[in-house]
């Protein structure tokens, strides 16, 4: 491991970019790709659902709460 941190670390910043560019090009496409497939199928499912009023309401609640909250300056607990 020390000797990977070593190299790394030897090598210029362009090097570096050339090398590690093709995992996050990989990597920022299956994110998309996971967000799309997750946003069709969270869609399909609002559509065959029979309130889709309540899923409204209950976004803009959310939110709402949200924003209340972080006005409050309410913070979760750290671990």
């Amino acid at each position: 491991m020390r000797i990977v941190v070593n190299l790394l670390l030897a090598t210029s910043s362009w090097e570096r970019a050339i090398v590690w560019l093709p995992a996050g090009v990989i990597g920022v496409g299956m994110v998309l790709a996971c967000m799309i497939l997750l946003g069709r199928a969270f869609m399909d499912s609002v559509r065959h659902w029979g309130h889709p009023r309540w899923l409204a309401a209950g976004a803009v609640f959310l939110l709402l709460a949200v924003v209340v909250l972080t006005y409050l300056g309410v913070e979760l607990p750290r671990e």
